[in-house]
């Protein structure tokens, strides 16, 4: 902030999003900007619109049971479900407060976040985090109900409260020896996920598939994305793969969780990111896309914050 003698010193770091991705910026405008090829199909629902709006929507775009909702504007999963009915939809639909939107449920067996940042007058960037999700999940052993499980899960027993209304009207089920039931969907940190490094298949073909992509969208400088794609070979051939979200300034380095790293050896890294987000932002303020005025970003951070409190309560 000192060095760039701006608050928002961040904000041309990817000048095509609004505040240049840090928070509150909306799903819908980054989809807009990404290869519509590689973007699962979505619909937008406004909350006033009739139920049966909702469904003459789904059925123009083809996108049938079981759908993912979350918020055009979210953060950290909140409101993120799956959806397997219309009971389920038309409950969420009642619930929330603000735009979200409707995806289909991309089958593909391995979700991976790759963060990648490129400083604007390169051609290539730089693949800095590369690692795959395991979703918050229990397996049964043919005896323990539901919520006994959870209360033997580390993490999840940590979500209880939450855990319990999306699924207690499931607590006392038996789950079959080794079945899998998931209980959240969301590929979060503090949503319970896990993270596994792949560090190790970090190459010149990843690089590659993220150059490229990125040719495609010339303003995208600073991020991660969240990935399904089929295997990590599939990805590095720049095929079956789909891009979920795309996280801008805003995003953490978060190849740096579960990694068995030291707390000096995530600051580093998280430094690293931040000294390449400044350099960046200073270049294109200096190329054209100005900072945003105090004025400017306070008010937005405000019409956030406002937006997120109205979320919470269904978190």
């Amino acid at each position: 902030m000192i060095k760039s003698r701006a608050i928002w010193f961040f904000t041309p770091s990817n000048p095509t999003i609004a505040f240049g991705g840090f928070e509150g910026e909306g799903k819908r405008e980054i989809y807009a900007q990404l290869p519509s090829y590689l973007i699962p199909k979505t619909i937008y629902i406004e909350p006033a619109m009739s139920l049966q709006m909702v469904e003459d929507l789904l059925r123009e775009a083809k996108i049938s049971y079981p759908f993912i909702a979350k918020p055009d504007v979210g953060m950290k999963g909140v409101l993120f479900r799956k959806i397997d009915n219309s009971e389920h939809l038309a409950a969420y639909h009642q619930q929330i407060p603000a735009m979200y939107l409707i995806q289909e449920l991309i089958d593909l067996p391995l979700e991976v976040s790759v963060f990648y940042y490129r400083h604007p007058a390169a051609d290539k960037g730089t693949v800095s985090g590369f690692f795959a999700k395991e979703l918050l999940h229990i397996t049964g052993n043919g005896t323990d109900a539901i919520h006994t499980l959870i209360k033997a899960n580390p993490k999840a027993i940590l979500r209880m409260q939450e855990l319990r209304r999306k699924h207690g009207h499931l607590f006392e089920h038996v789950l079959q020896n080794g079945e899998k039931y998931y209980l959240s969907y969301a590929g979060n940190h503090n949503r319970g996920a896990r993270f596994i490094s792949l560090k190790h298949e970090i190459d010149n073909a990843l690089h590659k598939v993220f150059d490229d992509l990125h040719s495609q969208v010339p303003h995208f400088y600073y991020g991660r994305y969240d990935i399904k794609t089929k295997s990590v070979e599939d990805l590095k051939a720049g095929k079956n793969f789909y891009i979920l979200e795309y996280n801008g300034s805003g995003a953490e380095p978060n190849h740096i969780y579960d990694a068995g790293i030291s707390l000096w050896s995530a600051y580093r890294e998280i430094l690293r990111h931040w000294n390449a987000l400044y350099e960046i932002s200073k270049y294109n303020h200096q190329n054209g896309f100005p900072y945003w005025s105090f004025k400017q970003g306070s008010a937005f951070l405000r019409k956030s914050n406002e937006h997120f409190k109205k979320l919470k309560p269904f978190e």
